[in-house]
């Protein structure tokens, strides 16, 4: 009789550990899941802030040519306009 308790014991410790070890695989697969997909983002999240920096210089480069342009060619302003006349 004693044997069996000591049997039945052991079972329960082995089953324990096993369900503490299989928890532990499942949170270590869980947790490098997560962490690959936080890379994941973050390698897109720095691709669209390039590419936004890339158009904002392009936004800034034109805009400096335009104002480049108009100091040379200055353009017609309203006041300087006089009425049209249509022959």
């Amino acid at each position: 009789m004693r044997m069996y308790v000591i049997l039945a014991v052991a079972a329960l410790l082995l089953i324990a550990c096993l369900v503490v070890f299989t928890d532990r695989y499942v949170k270590t697969r869980r947790h490098a899941r997560e962490e690959r997909k936080r890379e994941e983002i973050a390698a897109r999240l720095a691709a669209v802030v390039e590419q936004a920096a890339q158009e904002q210089q392009a936004r800034s480069t034109a805009a400096e040519t335009s104002s480049a342009l108009t100091t040379v060619l200055p353009a017609i302003q309203a006041q300087e306009r006089g009425p049209r006349r249509v022959a």
